[in-house]
């Protein structure tokens, strides 16, 4: 059984919770395939785990775009077979944007497509080609980065929570069917982190957290191969106990929460 993966692909590396756990798993011995947008933040994040004697390969590459991912990680996966995969890249959006006229829009349907395309879909295209590998190895260990958001449906982030909630129910489903097969998968459904995506939240945040603090949660819970690493425990009470509640209370409860921009 691996406990300590060397070596590791994390989408969405180049900021926020895969640039922390990029650099917590950075160190001698360690492959590191980091996958990210923005070259600039991508290349300081790969120029730090390399600080630590890791060996890292950058990959400037769209997670939507499923032939380019299976053709990067299946060559990636016959160079360096991969231990840990974390597909963590996501994006965030709500009901509170506006267009260029000030004018109150909503979260519209090219929003919500391009949501899901990056949140689900995107996972997709990040675990499919790596999953038969690690199967004829009987196997590897594959993490899923959902969010708190998955418990209930947020008015104020119709796409956003709907996403992380298909993605949620994917991988705890995908873990019971993959466990006889020696392949281990994880949810992690992080609360509100401190991170570019929380930056532009202009509401207050309970139980926010620190990013370095979120990727040693993350990495330990791994390392116990938890089924679902929720966290901080107060909002993921909080959370549970708001996706239990009849519809009617929840949704008034969250109608009167601000809108996400």
């Amino acid at each position: 059984m691996i406990t300590s993966p060397k070596n590791i692909l994390i989408t969405g590396a180049s900021s926020g919770i895969g640039a922390a756990l990029a650099e917590y798993y950075a160190g001698k011995g360690v492959f590191l395939a980091l996958a990210g947008r923005n070259e600039v933040r991508l290349g300081d994040v790969a120029r730090a785990c390399r600080e630590t004697g890791a060996d890292i390969e950058e990959k400037i590459i769209d997670v939507t775009d499923q032939a380019a991912m299976q053709s990067w990680i299946e060559d990636l996966d016959q160079r360096q077979p991969l231990d840990l995969v974390i597909a963590n890249a996501g994006i965030s959006g709500g009901t509170g944007g506006s267009d260029e006229r000030g004018n109150d829009e909503g979260e519209t349907v090219a929003q919500a497509r391009k949501i899901f395309d990056i949140n689900l879909i995107g996972v997709l295209n990040t675990i499919e080609p790596v999953l038969p590998c690690m199967v004829l190895r009987k196997r590897g260990q594959v993490a899923l980065v959902s969010s708190l958001a998955s418990f209930s449906g947020w008015p104020g982030a119709p796409a956003y929570s709907a996403s992380k909630g298909a993605l949620r129910l994917y991988g705890e489903a995908l873990r019971g069917s993959m466990v006889v097969k020696g392949v281990k998968i994880n949810v992690v459904c992080p609360g509100f982190i401190k991170t570019p995506m929380t930056d532009v939240n202009d509401y207050k945040m309970p139980f926010l957290m620190g990013v370095d603090k979120a990727a040693s949660i993350i990495a330990s819970g791994l390392e116990k191969n938890a089924g679902r690493i929720a966290f901080p425990w107060q909002t993921y009470l909080l959370a549970g106990f708001f996706g239990m509640l009849p519809h009617v209370l929840s949704l008034g409860i969250f109608s009167k929460l601000p809108e996400k921009s």
